[in-house]
C-alpha cells in the first residue's frame, strides 16, 4: 500500500521529469505547478479528514470511494479544458497537473493495495473492488517507508545532476 508520502513524491517526479525533459511550454511548469501537482497526488485521501469531521455530526464517508475514482479526477479535468479553451493556459496546467496527481494516486493504490481494499472505480453505480495488490511486502510499514527513502534519493540524485540545488545550499 503506497504511504501518503509515495503519492506526493512520484507525482512531483514525474511532473518535475515531464518538465525537465518532455514539455516545450515550461513557463508553464513552474515549482509552483509542480508543489500543486504533489498536493494533487494525495488528494484522493481528502476522504479521511472529512470522514473525521463527519464524524463529529454521525455521518462517515467510505475511505476510497468517490474520491477514488475517474470520476473525482473529471471534476479536475473538465475546467482544465475549458481554461486552455479561453487561452488561460498557466491556470488550465494547474489544473491539468491536479487530474494527473488525482489519476496516478488511483493507479497507485489500484496496483498496490490488496486484502480487499481495492479501488470502487465504478463507485457509486458500483461496489466492486479492483485491485492488483503488485509487492504485497510493502504492507509492512519498513518496507513501505524505505521505498519511499529510495524514491527521495533518486529524486534528490537526479535534481543535483539536472539542476545542480547544492548551490542553493
Amino acid at each position: 500500500m503506497p504511504l501518503a508520502v509515495t503519492h506526493v513524491l512520484l507525482t512531483i517526479i514525474m511532473v518535475d521529469l515531464y518538465r525537465d525533459y518532455i514539455t516545450k511550454h515550461k513557463g508553464y511548469f513552474t515549482l509552483h505547478t509542480v508543489f500543486i501537482a504533489g498536493f494533487a497526488g494525495l488528494l484522493p485521501d481528502i476522504d479521511i479528514p472529512l470522514n473525521w469531521i463527519l464524524n463529529i455530526f454521525g455521518a462517515s464517508l467510505l475511505h476510497r470511494t468517490i474520491t477514488h475514482t475517474p470520476l473525482f479526477a473529471l471534476i479536475f479535468l473538465i475546467p482544465a479544458f475549458v481554461f486552455w479553451y479561453y487561452k488561460k493556459h498557466k491556470i488550465a496546467v494547474y489544473f491539468f497537473v491536479t487530474t494527473f496527481g488525482v489519476f496516478l494516486h488511483i493507479l497507485l493504490d489500484f496496483l498496490f493495495t490488496g486484502d480487499g481494499s481495492g479501488i470502487m472505480f465504478l463507485y457509486p453505480l458500483s461496489t466492486t473492488m479492483f485491485d492488483l495488490n503488485l509487492l504485497s511486502s510493502l504492507a509492512n510499514p519498513q518496507i513501505a517507508a524505505g521505498v519511499d527513502a529510495i524514491i527521495l534519493l533518486l529524486w534528490l540524485w537526479h535534481e543535483e545532476i539536472k539542476h545542480k540545488i547544492s548551490d542553493f545550499i
